[in-house]
């Protein structure tokens, strides 16, 4: 058993090192091999021994006069972030080999771009694509950009079909010009993408107030819809039919009291791919019996839809329900809309007399145009302060006024 060595005189690896080299630069190889001794059968070759011996040498010094690499002060700081990250429970999936260190993936995956727009999250998906907020890297500007797939959807002859109603659609969108309306950047199309820059919106959309539980005051319900009324009375004096009006397609901000109609053109967009899979265009809810039959609508086919969205919003269901498709076409078709008040009892009449007139079976009867319905929903709003009713919020439970609703949600175009 060898003499114990005392742990302050031990050579460290550096030291030792030295000595190695001390002796090498002294010896020779013969030297070396007579130190060792010759080879016996007991004791093996020390010849090779000692060969062994002075590699392992070799291969210690190369270690210790190898290059250094000189970490950067932000990659050291990275690594220190990575390590406290690693002993919280965070795990890293990106390892950068050059300075053996593991990096929050966000930090070196590469900003997906759509043409000049700089994507930064999704916010939202639409009917063929995604809604994503977006920064215009030419103005700084943040946008929402609604994307479409044509490229996945669509082949051949119908390809080229799709992207000419496409760019038509949103063309003409674009060209509206109305406070109410959300406002278009512009359009175009990337790998198959096609895109629709927009303004990024605050608040919400209306199908949050459409539940019995979260129902708006009426004076508020009824300002609201007089606003779309006149925007889409504009719109259709453009000849735009916007086609797919329901609460989901309306964006409010209550407190600043923002209304936006979105969506417009997009219906008639995908209107070839729903009908190749045997859909009909627009949402089956708050569709007009000619559209539901695949008849030749108008605006008052938008007026219709914009009288089920005031039904929603004033007792929270829908006029018009039922199991199966079949059976709520049938209904739309034949079946009298309730009269609200059948739900809300403390509703004006009048006010029941509008719903009714937008849910008119036949568009020649329905109102005419949206300033019409417009006109008849300020008149009642009059009716209801003059007479000093209580701006009713809705059944027991239901949400307060515009201040106690939910605050805005910044970028919620869909």
């Amino acid at each position: 058993m060898g003499m114990p060595v005392d742990a302050a005189s031990r050579p460290t690896s550096s030291k030792l090192a030295r000595r190695v080299a001390a002796s090498l630069a002294t010896a020779t190889p013969f030297a070396l091999a007579d130190g060792l001794g010759p080879a016996t059968e007991s004791g093996g070759n020390s010849l090779w021994v000692g060969v062994a011996f002075v590699l392992a040498a070799i291969a210690g010094l190369a270690w210790h006069w190898r290059p250094r690499t000189t970490v950067p002060p932000e990659l050291q700081r990275r690594r220190r972030t990575d390590r406290q990250r690693s002993r919280s429970g965070f795990n890293s999936t990106l390892i950068d080999s050059t300075v053996d260190t593991v990096l929050d993936p966000r930090i070196a995956e590469p900003q997906r771009r759509i043409g000049p727009y700089l994507v930064e999250r999704d916010i939202g998906r639409g009917a063929m694509g995604m809604v994503l907020l977006c920064r215009d890297e030419r103005t700084g500007e943040s946008v929402a950009l609604k994307t479409m797939a044509l490229g996945r959807e669509f082949h051949g002859d119908a390809l080229e079909e799709a992207r000419e109603r496409f760019f038509r659609e949103a063309e003409t969108a674009g060209r509206l010009q109305h406070p109410d309306i959300v406002a278009i950047r512009e359009h175009g199309e990337e790998d198959g993408i096609a895109y629709i820059a927009m303004e990024l919106l605050s608040g919400r959309d209306l199908s949050e107030y459409a539940q019995p539980t979260r129902l708006l005051p009426v004076p508020v319900v009824l300002g609201i819809t007089a606003r779309v009324a006149q925007a889409l009375a504009y719109a259709h004096r453009q000849g735009v039919t916007h086609r797919d009006i329901k609460p989901a397609n309306i964006m409010v901000e209550l407190v600043s009291g923002m209304v936006r109609v979105t969506d417009f053109g997009i219906a008639r967009i995908i209107d070839s791919t729903q009908t190749r899979t045997g859909l009909v265009l627009g949402t089956p809810s708050f569709m007009s019996p000619e559209q539901m039959a695949g008849s030749r609508t108008d605006g008052r086919s938008d007026l219709y839809a914009l009288g089920v969205t005031l039904f929603q919003l004033l007792t929270g269901t829908l006029p018009h329900k039922a199991e199966s498709m079949a059976e709520l076409i049938r209904s739309i078709a034949n079946d009298v809309a309730p009269d609200v008040r059948s739900l809300r009892p403390e509703l004006p009449a009048a006010l029941a007399d509008i719903v009714a007139l937008a849910l008119e079976k036949h568009p020649e009867v329905r109102y005419a145009d949206g300033d019409q319905m417009a006109a008849d929903l300020h008149a009642v709003l009059v009716q209801m302060r003059n007479d000093g009713r209580p701006a009713a919020s809705g059944p027991a439970g239901a949400g307060g006024g515009p201040t106690a609703a939910a605050p805005a949600e910044a970028g919620h175009n869909r």
